[in-house]
């Protein structure tokens, strides 16, 4: 009685480490998109850690062994627990940047994992092997990384079941509003601004919908259909994300975009697209979707657009080239804000105001200008919705503090108008960054050349954690940046306190930029 009491004490406490432990992974699991690929390659990047973090669970599985070479007692048994609960303690899910968010996904693939340990018990408990099969299950908990693979595995059908009824549902949403007008906006960087832009000189006249935050997914998009969308509703603003091919035309299949931007197109994702002209193929996926009586909307300042052939109906729009149909001139930039002029295909001119940071939002809000005056709203009656816009939250966004936070996903060219912007301020001008990810085997030259570039932009470089930190710091030093102006710090709260620790030489400005997720 004893034996089978302290048997499903030890099976509870090792059921309690596994939830813990996989309640970590499946988080590691979400924040790679739940894409089997992108989660092994993180396991094989991050095998160190995990093995550190399955070491306790080795000493109980050793524990385990000892006992199963002689006779077993009920306090070898709970001896087991402890250790166990001990290292579920220990390893218990801590304070992440993006919380685990438990979807109804997270919680079938919990289940799933409940039912394999209970199949699991229950073969050793009805087989009567409960050493052998005690020792299995600890095998199985040290596992833990490969079982969350393998029960995402298991729920794929239903997953692809449960996907294809809610895109359905939205499909039949989009048909049942023929009077919609759908925009589609996508680009390598400055989707998510433009976006919330647009919405902001489009709502003058419209009553507008946009995906929120960076819903840029197809099931993003389909839960702010299913969500969101109502009849009363005029136009859809979709932003439209990608991360390999095809993804940006599953988006446009689903809600036939009349009118498209292409912000911009850089070297970013490069681990999945591998190429720049996979990017490039990518992006033009919505020129593909949109109609003989619609417009794709040009950033023609990116020269990747720019020499992209189109067959399409294009307005194009930029401030370095006089052949566009929209052009911004006379740019002033500073602490303040921006202000600038744009002229219309029409010969018409406006001068306008805006309290955002850098020359590259004048491209964003360009654009926008192009669609809203596109559609029929008058130029003049947009200067005052202009000159209310706010920075997106963590998009280049000035805090009272003297911060600037600019902690969104970073790329190459985005992080050098961050620069620009960090080098327009007067005063002790300091840089905090971890570096950019997801650019495969160009990850430590385009490191290294931003390194090179922040070295005139800054008077203090802060660098966050080791896997990017060497390229920034050899870019740094190359460009003649002094040694002992550059710190190197293991987490962004230790940043934050060398930040503090500087000497005061006046009014600071600090950058933030780029916040790498959990995952990495």
């Amino acid at each position: 009685m004893l034996n089978g009491v302290t048997t499903l004490i030890l099976f509870i406490a090792f059921a309690a480490d596994c939830t813990l432990l996989s309640l970590h992974y499946i988080h590691m699991l979400q924040l790679n998109s739940y894409r089997n690929r992108r989660y092994m390659r993180w396991i094989k990047e991050n095998r160190g850690a995990i093995a550190d973090k399955m070491g306790w669970l080795l000493l109980s599985m050793i524990a385990v062994a000892c006992f199963l070479l002689q006779k077993s007692g009920w306090k070898e048994r709970i001896a087991c627990a402890l250790l166990l609960l001990i290292h579920g303690y220990l390893n218990k899910p801590k304070k992440a940047k993006k919380p685990l968010v438990f979807t109804h996904r997270v919680m079938r693939l919990l289940l799933t994992h409940a039912l394999l340990l209970i199949t699991v018990y229950a073969a050793v408990y009805f087989t009567g092997m409960v050493r052998l099969g005690l020792g299995f299950l600890f095998l199985w908990a040290a596992l833990t990384p490969l079982v969350t693979l393998l029960t995402n595995f298991i729920n794929r059908p239903i997953e692809k079941f449960i996907a294809k009824r809610y895109i359905n549902d939205a499909r039949r949403i989009i048909a049942s509003m023929p009077r919609l007008t759908v925009i589609g906006i996508t680009g390598s960087y400055g989707k998510t601004s433009t976006k919330n832009f647009l919405y902001a000189l489009l709502s003058v006249k419209y009553n507008v919908l946009m995906t929120p935050e960076s819903y840029n997914t197809t099931m993003g998009v389909v839960r702010t259909i299913r969500e969101q969308l109502r009849p009363t509703h005029e136009i859809l603003i979709v932003e439209m994300g990608a991360k390999s091919s095809g993804d940006i035309s599953d988006i446009c299949e689903l809600t036939h975009p009349r009118y498209g931007i292409i912000t911009s197109i850089g070297e970013q994702h490069l681990e999945t697209f591998k190429t720049i002209e996979n990017i490039i193929a990518t992006k033009f996926e919505l020129a593909d979707a949109i109609p003989d009586d619609g417009m794709l909307f040009l950033n023609t300042d990116n020269n990747y657009i720019n020499n992209h052939t189109v067959t399409k109906p294009v307005t194009t729009y930029g401030i370095n080239s006089k052949k566009t149909n929209y052009t911004a001139f006379g740019i002033t930039v500073n602490n303040d804000g921006s202000s600038f002029t744009v002229k219309a295909p029409s010969g018409e001119m406006r001068h306008f105001n805006t309290r955002l940071l850098g020359a590259h939002n004048i491209q964003n809000i360009l654009g926008c200008i192009a669609v809203a005056h596109t559609l029929g709203i008058p130029l003049e009656e947009l200067v005052v919705p202009i000159k209310r816009l706010k920075p997106v939250e963590h998009r280049l966004q000035l805090l009272p503090n003297g911060f600037i936070d600019d902690s969104y996903n970073s790329n190459p060219q985005g992080f050098r108008c961050a620069l620009d912007v960090l080098r327009s301020f007067e005063g002790q001008r300091v840089l905090v960054t971890p570096g950019m990810v997801e650019l495969g085997q160009r990850q430590h030259e385009l490191n290294r050349e931003l390194g090179f570039y922040a070295a005139s932009c800054c008077d203090y470089a802060i660098l966050v954690g080791e896997k990017q930190a060497p390229p920034l710091r050899e870019g740094l030093l190359a460009a003649g940046f002094q040694p002992e102006r550059l710190i190197v710090s293991t987490t962004l709260e230790d940043a934050l306190k060398a930040v503090n620790d500087l000497p005061n030489e006046g009014k600071r400005i600090v950058l933030l930029e780029n916040d790498l997720p959990d995952n990495f």
